[in-house]
């Protein structure tokens, strides 16, 4: 079991633990988020919590377990269907539920997973349980998702993924009508202070641009079709709640749930609808959609007829 004194040097001083330990030692903040929950770093026999400010008088001492290796199982993914296959890529119509690949804090079903079980092979690039992983969807976000198959594809993708060159389109329901009808949301995003688990507008954090289309407006809420320039973690739910319009079914950050409960819904109502790219070797277009699933097509059709 690994043990460690760690002085903090003046460089760190007043930065929170998780993010300045994740520095010295070389780990995922949440991997080391997840020792300082089990009590894990004292400073002088005290726990040393998450946000705690760290000081260059103090010296750490930290024990953690090596995490087991995480490994890609072939699972049958039930309602992951494939849409366009080829030798450098595949997309998937991901069910809520299932996560893009294995983690230590999952033990759910998995894109990856699935794709073995169906005999797809993928690209044999980047951290083994992760690998031709280009792009993710939150496990509350249903839709279409890709995955490299071969290595140039997978350097080619995430290229294009970085110059925004992949046109990402989702769907949402939110709570009110937004004004205006049509516009962006341009606000740098973060860990929020104080709710490690949510993110927030904050200053100082990676720039987010999110492009919003008013499709219909109901009485308790409205429809819209958004475009991301970037792909920062739960950036739409994030921008819409700060706009006073969080997702349907999405009370982390707003949405009432007893609406949701009158329409029928137990996740957010995001959908990652459409994808448009030039293929990353023949440079051929390719654009796949994807229709509404059951519980989100129920809960838009009872917003529109007033229930």
């Amino acid at each position: 079991m690994p043990s460690r004194l760690l002085p903090i040097p003046e460089g760190l001083a007043g930065a929170r633990a998780d993010a300045g330990l994740s520095r010295l030692l070389g780990l995922s903040r949440s991997r080391v988020a997840d020792i300082l929950d089990a009590h894990g770093a004292t400073v002088d026999g005290r726990p040393l919590g998450r946000s705690d400010r760290l000081s260059p008088d103090q010296t750490v001492e930290i024990t953690w377990e090596e995490p087991r290796p995480v490994v890609v199982v072939p699972q049958e993914v039930a309602g992951m269907t494939v849409r366009y296959l080829d030798d450098d890529l595949v997309i998937v119509e991901k069910p809520v539920g299932v996560v893009a690949h294995p983690a230590t804090s999952w033990t759910g079903p998995t894109v990856l997973g699935g794709l073995a079980a169906l005999g797809i092979s993928v690209a044999p690039a980047g951290p083994p349980e992760r690998q031709g992983i280009v792009q993710r969807l939150d496990v509350g976000t249903s839709g279409l998702m890709m995955v490299a198959r071969s290595v140039p594809a997978y350097s080619a993708l995430k290229d294009m993924f970085r110059a925004h060159t992949v046109r990402k389109t989702y769907a949402a329901v939110v709570h009110g009508q937004m004004d205006p009808l049509e516009g962006t949301i341009d606000a740098p995003i973060g860990r929020s202070p104080g709710a490690d688990w949510k993110f927030a507008v904050v200053a100082g954090g990676k720039r987010a641009v999110t492009h919003y289309e008013t499709l219909e407006a109901f009485r308790y809420g409205s429809l819209l079709r958004l475009q991301l320039e970037t792909g920062r973690t739960h950036q739409i739910r994030v921008h819409l709640s700060t706009e006073r319009h969080p997702l349907m079914g999405d009370p982390l950050y707003g949405g009432d749930p007893v609406l949701a409960r009158t329409l029928g819904l137990t996740r957010q109502w995001l959908h990652a609808e459409r994808l448009r790219f030039r293929h990353p070797m023949t440079g051929e277009p390719v654009d796949v959609r994807s229709e509404f699933p059951p519980d989100l097509q129920t809960a838009l059709d009872r917003l529109r007829s007033g229930e």
